[in-house]
C-alpha cells in the first residue's frame, strides 16, 4: 500500500525548493517529518540524492536551516533528503529523559529491547524511506544514492553506508561517532535499544564494520592535523593535496571524514583513530581530515560542506 507524503511548508532557495513533508511511518509507528531540497531543474530530469543524517538532539530542521549546503546542492543538481532522527510522540517512560537517548538519540539502528521497539531508523532510513520517495516523487532517483552526516548521524551514514554498499556511492561524515562501542554516547544507547550482547552491538559499530564489510574503493587523505594527544601527524603540503582530492574525486566509492581539531567530543566519544586503525588494518583507504579551530558546531559543517557535497556529485557522476 501507497504511503502518502503530504507537503507542510516550500521555500524557494537558490532557485530549488526546500520542501518539508509529513507522513505515517508503518516501521516506526508515528507520524514522521522530512525535508527535501529540490535544485532548480526541469520537472523532466531525474535527480539523484543524497541523504543527509544529523546528530543528536536535531530534527529535520537543523541541517536544512544551518549548514547552507543548498547552493552546491542547487549547482551540482543534487537532491538534499533530510530525515528525522528519532520516533517522535510515542510517549515511552524515559524517551525524554536525557538528551542523548530517547527522543532525537535514535542512533539509526534497529532496537531488540521491547520497550524501544519503535526505535528501528535503521530500517527507516535503508528500507521505508527510499520507497516512500520513489512512490511520492517522481523525480528523485533513490537508485542513485549516497549518505552523509553529523556526529550520531555520522556514525549512521558509515554503518548504513558499509552494510549496504550496493545502495549508496559513497559516504563522508563530519565528527562521527566511528566506535560507540568503546564511548559513553554508544553504550548508552546501545545498551538500552540492544541489550547486553557485545556482538549485537558491533553491527551498528563502523570500526567493528570495517572489517567485515571492507570491499570498499576510497582514497585515503589526512589534511591538516596537527594533534597534541596522541594522533599521529600526517600532514601534507599544498601540492600534495590537490593530487591527493583530484584522485578522491576519481573514486566511485570514497569514505571522507572531516573532524575539529577544537571538538571538545574528539578523544573521549568520537575516537577517529580506532576507525583510522580499523581502516588500515583491513586495507581500507579512509580520507581523514582534521581541521585545525573547529569545533562541533554547525559553523564547522558550514565551513566544509560544499567539498563534502562535491564529493558525492563526483560519485554520482554528475
Amino acid at each position: 500500500m501507497e504511503n502518502k507524503a503530504s507537503e507542510i511548508s516550500s521555500s524557494k532557495m537558490f532557485g530549488g525548493y526546500n520542501k518539508r513533508y509529513k507522513h505515517f511511518s508503518p516501521t516506526l509507528g508515528c507520524s514522521m517529518t522530512f525535508h527535501i531540497y529540490f535544485p532548480p531543474s526541469p520537472p523532466s530530469q531525474k535527480l539523484p540524492v543524497l541523504y543527509w543524517l544529523s546528530g543528536l538532539t536535531c530534527t529535520d530542521e537543523n541541517f536544512i536551516s544551518k549548514s547552507g549546503a543548498q547552493r552546491v546542492a542547487a549547482s551540482e543538481g543534487i537532491a538534499l533528503v533530510v530525515p528525522d532522527t528519532s520516533p517522535r510522540g510515542l510517549n515511552v517512560e524515559g524517551e525524554a529523559d536525557s538528551w542523548d537517548f530517547g527522543v532525537g538519540a535514535g542512533f539509526y539502528l534497529n532496537a531488540t529491547q521491547e520497550k524501544w521497539k519503535n526505535w528501528r531508523m535503521y530500517d527507516y532510513i535503508v528500507k521505508e524511506l527510499p520507497q516512500l520517495l520513489s512512490e511520492n516523487f517522481q523525480q528523485l532517483d533513490t537508485s542513485q544514492a549516497s549518505i552523509f552526516g553529523h556526529s550520531m548521524g555520522g556514525h549512521g551514514a558509515l554503518i548504513i553506508y558499509l552494510r549496504n554498499l550496493d545502495k549508496y556511492k559513497s559516504v563522508s561524515a563530519f565528527s562521527p561517532i566511528v566506535n560507540p562501542t568503546n564511548c559513553a554516547w554508544g553504550q548508552k544507547a546501545f545498551s538500552n535499544y540492544l541489550g547486553g550482547s557485545k556482538s549485537d552491538w558491533e553491527e551498528y559499530d563502523a570500526t567493528c564494520l570495517i572489517s567485515k564489510y571492507n570491499n570498499v574503493s576510497a582514497t585515503i587523505l589526512i589534511d591538516q592535523i596537527r594533534e597534541e594527544s596522541g594522533i599521529v601527524d600526517h600532514s601534507i603540503g599544498r601540492s600534495s593535496l590537490t593530487s591527493f582530492i583530484t584522485i578522491l574525486f576519481n573514486s566511485f566509492k570514497a569514505e571522507e571524514t572531516h573532524l575539529g581539531e577544537d571538538d571538545k567530543f574528539l578523544h573521549d566519544q568520537l575516537l577517529p583513530h580506532k576507525f583510522e586503525e580499523a581502516c588500515k588494518s583491513a586495507n581500507v583507504p579512509l580520507l581523514l581530515r582534521l581541521q585545525p579551530g573547529y569545533d562541533h558546531s554547525y559553523f564547522f559543517i558550514a565551513s566544509f560542506i560544499d567539498d563534502h557535497i562535491r564529493h558525492h556529485a563526483q560519485a554520482l557522476n554528475l
